[in-house]
């Protein structure tokens, strides 16, 4: 279990608040609200739930305005939410909750976009000072395919033609035959 699943259990434990369901979003806020879980989260709520969240942050949404449509579309529901780290426990949609709620988002944005600034700055300094980004050309490195790999090479001998022809192609001559002295067995 991890840090945030004990941390939203001791907060219930404390509040009295029964915990039905945990569901974990954890891929990047880059993706759709769909890939995130989050639409398949506010499906599961029903009216009178209430959804408690470790936070408010840029991992659980991308935007200052999706956090706000979002929790307002919940608290229309009547579905109460609850942010651990913030504090708050939105009820209702009154001129606090909306401050709050606006003000946490927009951090959350700012904080994602100067991450991202600074990352991008630092990389363009160390090129500027001849340092090579990235791995060297023809490093080999494990592939999610490697534990399949007998299993592809006899679905490639039953001799599929077009496409698959050429795949069969690029795939030997990148994974069967010997690069720079090493042999993939």
């Amino acid at each position: 279990m991890n840090h945030q699943n004990l941390e939203i259990l001791e907060f219930a434990r404390k509040k009295e608040i029964r915990i039905d369901e945990f569901v974990e979003i954890t891929i990047s806020s880059r993706k759709t609200s769909k890939q995130r879980r989050i639409d398949e989260l506010v499906g599961m709520l029903t009216e009178t739930d209430t959804l408690v969240v470790t936070e408010l942050s840029q991992d659980n949404c991308r935007r200052t305005a999706e956090v706000i449509a979002l929790i307002n579309a919940l608290v229309l529901r009547n579905i109460r939410v609850i942010t651990i780290k913030q504090n708050l426990d939105i009820a209702n949609q009154d001129m606090n909750s909306k401050i709050i709620v606006t003000l946490f988002s927009l951090f959350g944005e700012l904080e994602r976009d100067l991450i991202s600034l600074r990352t991008k700055e630092a990389l363009a300094a160390k090129k500027a000072s001849g340092q090579q980004l990235g791995k060297p050309k023809g490093t080999l490195q494990k592939s999610k395919f490697d534990n399949s790999l007998d299993r592809i090479k006899e679905l490639l001998g039953y001799g599929l033609s077009g496409a698959f022809k050429q795949t069969t192609e690029l795939f030997h001559r990148f994974f069967c035959k010997p690069i720079s002295g090493v042999a993939l067995k």
